[in-house]
């Protein structure tokens, strides 16, 4: 795109949508800027936001929903309502994969070609759809496939949709003035053409997931997934929702993070950082205001048990995220929401909008003086907003690449101020503790890893979906709770595309951190995927080489030309042809992801390699190959 953004005029129906968005504009006033009066009181940090820039991914999200894409003159006029530099805006609409910078039509069907989809049939199933309907469009603003008809419908190779437990899965996305997006479960070629032809979606697959454990005795975190309704504030009171909260003011700040640290709850996303300590560092800082932001933008290929929450107990995570406030002296709180999960967003707003018309957010909650409340931001397809630090960066309307610390979130986080930031399933788990109390909690799963687990258990096994064990269970007896050990198991990865596969002679490894710590391996976010025997492990090894590459933000050396050569050495390798035969081959992968894994900025260098290192030296996926 050639950018002339000053030349360029929107069209109605964009201003319309960054209106809709933004609130009307008024004139004159910061300088001459345009911007409503709305918008010239929002303050974070303790200080006017001088260019609005926080709105920046709202505002682009709108005029995409509205349009299908976003044009020169749509990102000029986001720019000037929001006093952004072009050149800033720009490079912010391209970082995303949901968001197009060139024409697309207002109906695109994403198909999932991941991992998990894979293992049910996807390669085949693209297959039958590029004969049925024609060539996927592309990413990028220079490999678009161009589509200036909006009747048209096309499709798209998409990464990861969290819909692992219906693959092979896709979501449709269709812009106008009643913006809808569908996810859809168990895709097969004639539904996608039909859904091309402008055919009909049913209901959303997120819906009706599977709920293997359904009303299962012993349950804490999913006891009201499927039972209680998501959308109806009254039935989740009536199911001892808010009593933690009412809890949590007995005790008082101090008195909930001396709970929740004797519980030795850890953060369940993958990185174990108590999350007491976490709390504790926030709450004693002197800078305010302090945030909270719940990281619910779970993209790791494999990982669906935050979509579970999101959409079947949202007041869970309302009121769990209030408490985390109360304790840590956050005054505010946003839900970074992943952008694929369209029935998620819908039910968290309505869930946030009922909590504050109830007064269980805004001023004094539950008749306290504790006031809180929840702003819910959209992510628009990028697996490295992940990261806590470039979550920030997105809130802040800035491109979702990772900060490097020190400083830490703790003490400058978001907006430059002291923010905790949690993932959705460990706030979940502060209800229980709090109403069990911290040492009862403790006394579930093992020593060092305390309480029960989600698990998202999806691959070749007969009955996928998000299971919760308690923690120290073994994969073998979590296998059998999903129908069975697989027949042919070939080997199991755990931890997602970030994680290790294991042989299926090491299944009675016990699921807890100090037990996969030993075996060399990782829980990760809670992702056990299966193969079997027929599934080309090679493939499957290349598309998580792809994977990380798309997903590199580029900002550092060591991941951005690391992943790309990763992917390149084995493309050679599946191939036969390597450069001075296998073993030369493997010690060049085994460089890369050393250099990797100690100089990239992120965890998405740093664990590029972990599935590759592991498939090579636990797996031995490549010593029956012949190097040509």
């Amino acid at each position: 795109m050639d950018i002339k953004l000053i030349d360029a005029e929107p069209t109605e129906e964009e201003r319309e949508a960054v209106d809709l968005c933004l609130g009307p504009p008024r004139s004159a006033w910061d300088g001459g800027s345009r911007g409503s009066e709305r918008d010239a009181h929002i303050a974070y940090g303790n200080r006017e936001v001088g260019g609005l820039r926080h709105l920046l991914l709202p505002a682009l999200e709108a005029v995409q929903a509205r349009v299908g894409w976003i044009s020169e003159g749509g990102l000029g006029y986001v720019c000037e309502r929001l006093n952004v530099p072009p050149a800033d805006a720009w490079g912010v609409a391209t970082f995303y994969a949901l968001l197009s910078t060139t024409p697309r039509p207002r109906r695109v069907l994403h198909v999932c070609d991941d991992i998990a989809c894979r293992a049910r049939g996807a390669r085949e199933l693209v297959s039958g759809i590029e004969e049925s309907v024609g060539p996927a469009i592309t990413h990028g603003p220079d490999g678009d496939h161009v589509v200036v008809d909006h009747d048209v419908v096309a499709w798209m190779h998409s990464p990861c949709l969290g819909l692992c437990d219906m693959a092979p899965a896709a979501l449709l996305i269709e812009a106008g003035t009643s913006p809808a997006e569908h996810s859809i479960g168990t895709l097969t070629a004639h539904h996608a053409r039909r859904l091309c032809d402008g055919g009909s979606t049913g209901v959303d697959a997120a819906a009706t997931p599977p709920i293997p454990q359904l009303g299962a005795p012993g349950l804490s975190l999913l006891r009201r997934v499927g039972v209680v309704d998501p959308t109806s504030l009254a039935a989740y009171r009536e199911a001892e929702g808010y009593d933690a909260m009412g809890r949590a003011l007995e005790l008082g700040a101090e008195g909930v993070i001396h709970e929740v640290a004797a519980a030795k709850l850890v953060g369940r996303g993958g990185a174990l950082f108590p999350t007491a300590r976490k709390w504790e560092a926030v709450r004693t800082q002197t800078s305010t205001p302090h945030y909270l932001v719940c990281n619910a933008d779970e993209s790791e290929p494999g990982t669906f048990k935050d979509r579970l929450l999101l959409t079947h107990d949202p007041f869970a995570v309302v009121e769990a995220m209030t408490i985390a406030a109360f304790a840590a002296g956050c005054d505010r709180g946003f839900v970074y929401l992943r952008g694929e999960y369209p029935l998620a967003h819908e039910r968290m707003a309505d869930a946030v909008a009922q909590a504050r018309r109830a007064g269980l957010l805004g001023a004094n909650i539950l008749g306290s003086d504790f006031a809180f409340d929840i702003e819910i931001r959209r992510g628009a397809g990028a697996y490295i907003c992940g990261e806590e630090t470039a979550l920030f960066e997105s809130i802040e309307g800035k491109r979702g690449e990772p900060r490097n610390k020190p400083p830490f979130p703790a003490e400058r986080g978001l907006f430059g101020k002291p923010t905790a930031a949690n993932n959705v399933e460990t706030l979940v788990n502060v209800l229980p503790i709090l109403l069990q109390g911290g040492a009862t909690y403790a006394t579930t799963g093992t020593a060092q890893s305390t309480g029960t687990r989600l698990f998202c258990v999806s691959g070749a096994v007969r009955n996928p979906g998000v299971y919760e064990v308690a923690c120290g269970t073994t994969l073998r007896a979590l296998f059998e709770l999903s129908g069975g050990v697989p027949d042919g198991l070939q080997a199991v990865l755990l931890g997602g595309a970030a994680g290790t596969f294991i042989r299926a002679d090491e299944i009675d490894i016990p699921l807890s951190h100090e037990d996969t710590r030993l075996a060399n391996t990782t829980l990760g976010s809670g992702v056990v995927m299966a193969f079997d025997d027929t599934t080309d492990m090679h493939d499957i090894l290349l598309r998580i080489a792809g994977f990380f590459r798309d997903e590199s933000c580029g900002q550092c050396v060591p991941c951005r030309v690391g992943t790309v050569r990763q992917e390149e050495a084995l493309h050679r390798i599946a191939s036969g042809k390597t450069r001075g035969g296998l073993s030369s081959e493997l010690a060049l992968l085994d460089e890369i992801g050393a250099g990797m894994k100690d100089g990239s900025i992120c965890g998405l260098g740093q664990t590029a390699y972990a599935a590759v290192e592991s498939a090579a030296k636990r797996l031995r996926l490549f010593d029956m190959r012949i190097a040509k």
